[in-house]
Formats: structure tokens, C-alpha cells, sequence
């Protein structure tokens, strides 16, 4: 994906966020380490079926950006290897996956039914995510309005 070199999508939070994770694979990668706990390459490349050049490319990307930190471990006997251990800024991301999962949930149905059900960790009961105004009332999508914010650049 190419660098951002227009001012106007410079400023832009979506355009900034998918120069990152708008790369194949990115958000799958995310996806098993924050959904499945994975953080070893081995296991990334079991789970995908990503070829271990995309992978190496990848998970430096997202190290590079701060959602995933190298760490090294050792098995008994074996080498020493590093692991991808999410950050703040990838645990932060587990709404947006699952605004992702919930949209193809409703738009690009499997047949199948979801394959991540969101829950409260302590009751078990399911979880989804909405918009909240100031005083805690959740707003339907079409009473949210989105509005310029001081970042914007107006093209005129």
C-alpha cells in the first residue's frame, strides 16, 4: 500500500489507520493474536496459510507500528526464537474487529453463523458495540451525525 502523500488524506485518521492494517493479512494477523491468543510465527503461518515472506513483512509492519511488540522465549532445548505479543495499541483494536465481524456477520453471511461470538468475560452474556452519547444513552447509527473535526482540510 502506498505511503500517504496527499494533505488532505495525511489528516485523515481511516487513511493513516489502513497504511498500517490495510495491508493483506494485517488484520487477520491481528485477528489471531487477539482473538486466538496466538503470538508465535509458526502459529501465524499454520493458522493463515500466509507465505512465511508475507508473514516476515507483516509482522514487522505491525511491530513498526507499535501493535505488536517482539519478544524472545526459549523452549527446553531449543534456540531462542522471538514471539508477537500485542500492545496497548493492539489490544485497543478488538472493537474494531469486532465492528468488522459484526458487519459481515449482517452483509456477507457465511451460512455457517458467526465465528466469534463477543461476550461479557465474567457473565457469559453477550456484547456489542454501539454508539454512546455524553450522558450514556445509546444512539442509533442514523442519529449520528459526523461532523468536520479540527484536523480536517477542506479541499476547496
Amino acid at each position: 500500500m502506498p505511503q500517504i502523500t496527499d494533505a488532505t488524506t495525511e489528516r485523515c485518521s481511516i487513511a493513516r489507520s489502513l497504511e498500517v492494517l490495510g495491508h493483506k493479512w494485517s488484520l487477520l494477523i491481528v485477528r489471531e493474536a487477539t482473538l486466538r491468543g496466538r503470538s508465535r510465527f509458526a502459529d501465524f503461518r499454520a493458522a493463515l496459510g500466509i507465505a512465511p515472506d508475507v508473514l516476515t513483512d507483516r509482522l514487522t509492519r505491525l511491530v513498526d507500528a507499535g501493535i505488536l511488540d517482539r519478544r524472545p522465549y526459549r523452549e527446553a532445548g531449543e534456540r531462542e526464537r522471538v514471539e508477537y505479543v500485542l500492545t496497548e495499541a493492539g489490544r485497543a483494536l478488538l472493537p474494531v474487529l469486532g465492528a468488522i465481524s459484526a458487519w459481515g456477520d449482517v452483509h456477507r453471511p457465511s451460512g455457517f453463523g458467526p465465528a466469534a461470538l463477543y461476550t461479557d468475560r465474567r457473565t457469559g452474556e453477550p456484547v456489542r458495540l454501539a454508539f454512546v452519547d455524553a450522558d450514556g444513552r445509546e444512539l442509533p447509527a442514523d442519529e449520528v451525525e459526523v461532523v468536520a473535526g479540527p484536523g480536517f482540510l477542506s479541499g476547496d
